[in-house]
């Protein structure tokens, strides 16, 4: 992760998201913006008008190799279990916290389950910092991108859940010392 902020110039119209509402928007060619998080392969950027999430994918749009982002690790011997579905989710971030979901306390449950024609389907339940927040499906959808590459894990559904609600008593100690709490 960096925190290193640096201005670019888009190199084509890109699809962001708007952060905090979670709506798709689009930043023209030739736009100016400051990297401020680069987190789970993913961009948070700055412009006059707001704070935008560009994903991954779109990397070359900010004059970024792609071949940059994280590497998804699919080539497990072993099926995924709980652990390695944790650790992938590790990758996976707030756009506007640099700690990622499983560290911010995010992540309620994960189950493993059989359907009945035999595919392993991962089950998460998840929470979010706020209620209102509209980034949640987006993080939701980064989530089961995360685990459905993942050995042996033919489908994953992540579900946003409110109870409990979380709170910063929530969040790891590693969580904790990314945000100077301790």
């Amino acid at each position: 992760m960096s925190t290193h902020h640096e201005e670019r110039e888009l190199t084509r119209d890109v699809q962001a998201t708007l952060i905090p509402h979670g709506d798709p928007y689009t930043l023209d060619k030739g736009a100016k913006v400051t990297i401020t998080h680069r987190l789970g392969g993913n961009f948070t950027v700055m412009t006059l008008n707001g704070m935008y999430r560009i994903c991954a994918a779109d990397a070359d749009s900010l004059g970024e190799d792609d071949s940059q982002a994280p590497e998804d690790d699919c080539t497990d011997a072993e099926p995924a279990d709980e652990d390695s579905i944790r650790d992938a989710l590790r990758s996976v971030f707030d756009p506007e916290i640099p700690v990622n979901v499983v560290d911010l306390g995010l992540i309620y449950k994960i189950n493993i389950d059989e359907d009945e024609e035999g595919k392993r389907v991962a089950n998460i339940d998840m929470t979010l910092t706020a209620p209102g927040c509209g980034m949640g499906p987006v993080i939701a959808e980064d989530c089961k991108g995360k685990v459905i590459k993942l050995s042996g894990i033919d489908e994953a559904h992540v579900e946003i859940v409110w109870d409990p609600p979380w709170t910063q008593d929530l969040i790891s100690e590693r969580g904790k010392m990314e945000l100077g709490m301790i």
